[in-house]
């Protein structure tokens, strides 16, 4: 077993405090210790008639049944289920006796309260199996101590305590007060993973059923008696600020309360980076009911003028043309590429782009607030609680401890819900009309907002000589308004002649994280190009990838690979065996492969499709993963799935363009995602047997099954796709 201190420095780790109703308290840091949580004063048999998310406390009642809290949002990954998995594991209860309620944003108890990065599993490891181990600890202590038996002869097993040699056992609930009064041990065994019971099991979605049924559990279902509705009109094209308004034909409207201009933000504000927000200036209608605003907003008459001028907006392809010529700036340099390329007998360049993508969260954006005088009160959808506090704290002039957010489940994410502008904007028209309120955005107001992904353009360049063989790697990337390039990932480390150059242009476009921020586009363009180079080196395209990488394991290049090459090579090699590569393929169907690192973890695809009439048909995805250990497999197969339907998705079909600044796309008619008759027929999901410690699998299946998909569009039809959405320029090379 392993053992591990229950306390930082000065900071205790975790805090027991005895309950009313008698049983055991555990507050526990995100991360590393906590502050006193204090008493909550409540029956820890007390069920909620409806509890949200995970983790952050343990509630242990006197009839053995443990309630486990959680301080992260739960945008749809699943981890209101797995996490406290992680702690009933080295508490050693019986997952039937668990219970899972949301914890309230806190920041004097949790840290790294946030939905994002896929990081939730991999930076909860530690704490929760801490905090469940010292649970069982203090358990333990407990029983020997009232039946007078040293420590090591009490054990556990499924919530009960047992002691062997005189045939004693307890339920957890019969010592919970006692071990509640217990001081919290310096060090504790947490579990070999070959012990572990519930972790590596699959477990149900404890949401599951209220999901189903229709129970309130997201934002919008979120209501409040005297609750008015909300709804902002924002600019209708970027780089625009509001002039004049004429509101009196709405203001005589039935239902209607109020018509007013906000500034989200206050001109000497100092943002966050989750204050992005391209419209700072709106007009507010306030009403009874969302159909009495949604008509009252269209007899608004609002003047815009011109703000600052837009440096790239419109047809993206053409402005990254152009932009893509200016200077570019240096971040890796091994060896002497230069003078490769000067030498080389051959040099492939391959130019791929990638459009503008909005969000398109299932559930809009909407959050409910009350404020006051002395406080606020937000109930709603938010991957950013702890970072928004501040933000409403600082616009409001009201102190942290003041504001209270509630976070309701979140019918999508994917990045757009970092961003909190329309938390602030509640805020402040509750203020305003002194009610509680409920904003609401329309999917033309979201889509029309800005946070998209970015645009970009990358440039790979390889150099070969008359034998066919690498002499160097050069790639050339840049968006607006970042570049998408990791320069330190592979196949950095594995060629001796390597360059890496970014730029970047400048919009009023506001852009923001969207699944797998910028390995979204740069794996599929990189993983595209080393397949054609594959082939003109006369390689295997598994079999270049593996060489490169062996070549990164046993002499790599440079001293910052943020990679494991003999990781990266599994993935590969396991995708190799379960797709069945190298095999004969029914006449028409073209087999692709890619493979990427992000978040800490390893994806390789498989990609098998055919094209019939310039539509592409996916027969199946194989999906080889590496993400450490896999807590709750069900869950994680769904991820994998989700991410990859994801990413075939828009990268075949989805685009966001731009007429003097304003958005073509402003709902589903025009912007397309991929259908259900046009997802893989089959997914195959494999994970790699490992005993590292669980990485991140939210993002990472999406950004290498663009490439795969590129590359089994080429060996279906001859034909090679370098510009998203692929689907434009697949049935333009086609005939028919």
């Amino acid at each position: 077993m392993t053992i591990v201190k229950t306390k930082y420095g000065r900071r205790s780790f975790i805090k027991t405090t005895v309950l009313a109703g008698g049983g055991m308290l555990l507050g526990f840091s995100w991360l590393a210790g906590c502050k006193p949580a204090g008493s909550r004063g409540e029956a820890a048999l007390e069920l909620p008639d409806e509890w949200f998310e995970i983790n952050g406390f343990i509630k242990i009642g006197d009839n053995g049944v443990v309630t486990i809290m959680s301080p992260n949002p739960e945008i749809g990954q699943n981890v209101k289920t797995s996490m406290p998995m992680i702690v009933a594991e080295e508490l050693d209860v019986d997952w039937a006796r668990v219970v899972v309620e949301q914890a309230p944003l806190n920041t004097e108890i949790f840290t790294r309260q946030l939905a994002g990065g896929s990081q939730s599993i991999r930076q909860g490891w530690h704490s929760l199996r801490m905090a469940g181990a010292t649970a069982r600890h203090m358990l333990r202590q407990a029983a020997a101590n009232a039946w007078g038996v040293p420590f090591d002869e009490v054990t556990t097993e499924m919530g009960l305590l047992k002691h062997e040699a005189s045939g004693r056992t307890a339920h957890y609930g019969e010592f919970a007060s006692a071990a509640a009064r217990l001081p919290v041990p310096e060090e504790v065994q947490l579990k070999d993973p070959k012990e572990f019971r519930i972790i590596g099991t699959s477990r149900k979605n404890v949401d599951g059923q209220k999901i189903v049924t229709g129970q309130p559990l997201f934002g919008l279902d979120y209501r409040r008696d005297g609750m008015l509705i909300a709804m902002a009109v924002h600019a209708p094209a970027f780089g625009m600020k509001l002039k004049s308004v004429d509101d009196r034909a709405a203001r005589s409207m039935p239902g209607i309360v109020d018509v007013f201009p906000i500034k989200t933000y206050a001109d000497d504000y100092e943002r966050q980076w989750c204050d992005t927000d391209a419209f700072n200036e709106k007009v507010v209608v306030v009403g009874r009911s969302t159909w009495e605003v949604m008509q009252a907003r269209k007899a608004l008459r609002i003047e815009w003028e011109p703000a600052a001028p837009l440096e790239s907006t419109d047809g993206h392809r053409v402005a990254m043309d152009v932009l893509a010529a200016r200077k570019a700036r240096v971040v890796r340099r091994d060896g002497d590429p230069e003078a490769m390329f000067a030498k080389a007998a051959r040099i492939i360049e391959r130019t791929y782009t990638a459009p503008f993508l909005a969000h398109n969260t299932m559930e809009p954006m909407n959050f409910f607030a009350h404020v006051t005088d002395e406080r606020a009160e937000l109930v709603g959808p938010t991957q950013t609680p702890e970072f928004m506090e501040k933000s409403l704290a600082a616009r409001l002039g009201l102190p942290l401890e003041k504001i209270d957010i509630q976070m309701t489940r979140q019918g999508g994410g994917f990045g757009r819900r970092l961003y909190g502008h329309f938390m602030v904007e509640a805020a402040l028209i509750s203020k305003q009309v002194g009610a509680p309120v409920k904003l609401i955005y329309t999917r033309e107001d979201d889509m029309t907002f800005g946070n998209y992904r970015p645009a970009y353009r990358a440039t790979y360049r390889a150099a070969l000589d008359e034998a066919g063989n690498l002499l160097a790697f050069h790639v050339r990337a840049g968006g607006i308004p970042e570049s998408p390039l990791f320069p330190d990932r592979f196949p950095a480390g594995a060629v001796d002649h390597y360059l890496a150059e970014v730029w970047s242009a400048d919009s009023n476009i506001s852009v923001g994280a969207w699944r797998a921020p910028r390995s979204n586009f740069i794996a599929g363009a990189e993983q595209a190009f080393l397949d054609e180079l594959a082939e003109a080196m006369g390689k295997d395209p598994i079999d270049l990838r593996l060489e490169l990488l062996a070549r990164a394991a046993a002499r790599p290049v440079g001293d910052h690979n943020d990679y494991d090459p003999e990781r990266y090579a599994g993935v590969l090699k396991l995708v190799r065996e379960k797709s069945g590569w190298g095999q004969p393929l029914p006449q028409g169907v073209g087999r692709g492969v890619a493979a990427y690192y992000c978040h800490n973890s390893y994806v390789a695809q498989v990609v098998d499709l055919r094209v019939e009439k310039g539509k592409p048909i996916i027969e199946k995805v194989c999906c080889a993963v590496d993400c450490g250990i896999v807590v709750n497999p069900d869950a994680a197969v769904n991820m994998v799935e989700g991410g990859t339907v994801d990413g075939i998705g828009h990268a075949l079909y989805s685009e966001l363009t731009f007429t003097n600044g304003a958005p073509d796309q402003t709902n589903f008619d025009r912007y397309r995602l991929i259908r259900h008759g046009e997802a893989p027929k089959a997914i195959e999901v494999h994970f790699v047997e490992s005993d590292e410690h669980p990485t991140g699998l939210g993002e990472p299946p999406l950004p290498p099954v663009m490439g795969a998909l590129a590359n089994a569009i080429y060996r279906a039809t001859g034909k090679r796709v370098y510009h998203q959405p692929f689907i434009k320029e697949l049935r333009s090379q086609l005939p028919g």
